[in-house]
Order: structure tokens, then C-alpha cells, then sequence
């Protein structure tokens, strides 16, 4: 007997992003073959989103373009940014998620930034090609991200956009609690 197939457009064609969306939602729906596709959807915001309301911003505005532009089970965005916050700078990534009408937001665990890489982000230069500066990297932001290079590789973009995205499915695998 074949499985029954779900759609799942993201907001990215950045393979770190689509497979941190395809992973959770495959190990959530095991009965279903997944078939995630990756856009271009644009977050209309800066490039390196320098708040918490812009990061958010930016996540909600792909996935707003994603149900607009394209037919799916699940719309996911992922828009990483950084902010300055009591306890200091920080980068973090918001994950939206819509199905079925519904839209679900949730946020990554926030990773400490040296205030000389945040600098670096104030004068206007993107966070990925600061780490490729800094360490001698390649596009890290389509591998391990600035999460891998500060924790020697014990994390990566992916696995902090994978968790972000199992914990913004919540409301969708356990419809009837969050109804009301």
C-alpha cells in the first residue's frame, strides 16, 4: 500500500533550511511520504535582520508569500536574525508554520554573540560572511552556520532549526488542546 503524500513548501531554497523543515515534519506524519520543496519567497526585510520583531517579521512575511504563491499541506519560513539584549547580543531564528488556515510561531534557543562579531553586524555586513571571515569558512550559513563554528560543531543551524520547527508543529499534532 503506498502512503499518502504531503507537500511542504519553504520559504528557502537554502538546503539547510528545507531539511530542517522535511525531518520533523517526516518523523511527526511517518505514514505519509513528505515531499518538501524550497522557494525563493522574499522576507521583506534587511538580509541580516538586526531585532526580534524583524527576524519575526521576515519569517511571517515568507510564509505569507508561500500560501499566496503555492498549493501545499505546510507553508514553513525560517528567517534567522540577531538582536542586542539585556544579557547581550545574540543570534536566534524565528520558524512560522501554517496548515489549514492556522500559523504557528516559534523561536530557536538564542546563541551569545562576541560583541566584536555583533559590531561587525551593526556596520551592516551579514552574520554568515562575518563567521567565513573570522574562520576561514565557505558559506557557512548553507552548512553548520555560526552555531556550529561557536559550539566546536556540537550543534549546527540545522539542528536549532530543526528542534524550532518540531516544537512550532505543537499546535498542529495536538489540534484539539490549543483550540478555544
Amino acid at each position: 500500500m503506498s502512503k499518502s503524500k504531503l507537500t511542504v513548501v519553504v520559504g528557502s531554497k537554502n538546503p539547510v533550511k528545507v531539511n530542517a523543515a522535511q525531518v520533523p515534519i517526516q518523523r511527526l506524519y511517518p505514514d505519509h511520504d513528505v515531499v518538501c520543496e524550497g522557494i525563493d519567497a522574499p522576507s521583506l526585510v534587511a538580509d541580516q535582520p538586526m531585532t526580534d520583531a524583524e527576524t519575526r517579521l521576515g519569517a511571517v512575511n515568507r510564509v505569507e508569500y508561500c500560501q499566496t504563491n503555492h498549493d501545499a499541506d505546510f507553508y514553513v519560513a525560517i528567517e534567522g536574525g540577531v538582536d542586542n539584549f539585556v544579557d547581550g547580543p545574540a543570534t536566534f531564528a524565528y520558524i512560522v508554520i501554517a496548515h489549514r488556515g492556522l500559523q504557528s510561531v516559534g523561536r530557536t534557543a538564542q546563541l551569545p554573540l562576541p560583541h566584536m562579531i555583533y559590531q561587525a553586524l551593526v556596520a551592516g555586513e551579514e552574520l554568515g560572511h562575518v563567521m567565513d571571515r573570522l574562520f576561514n569558512t565557505d558559506n557557512i550559513k548553507q552548512k553548520g552556520g555560526a552555531i556550529a563554528l561557536l559550539t566546536q560543531h556540537q550543534a549546527s543551524r540545522g539542528s536549532i532549526y530543526e528542534q524550532g520547527c518540531l516544537l512550532a508543529m505543537a499546535p498542529f499534532i495536538n489540534a484539539p488542546l490549543y483550540q478555544g
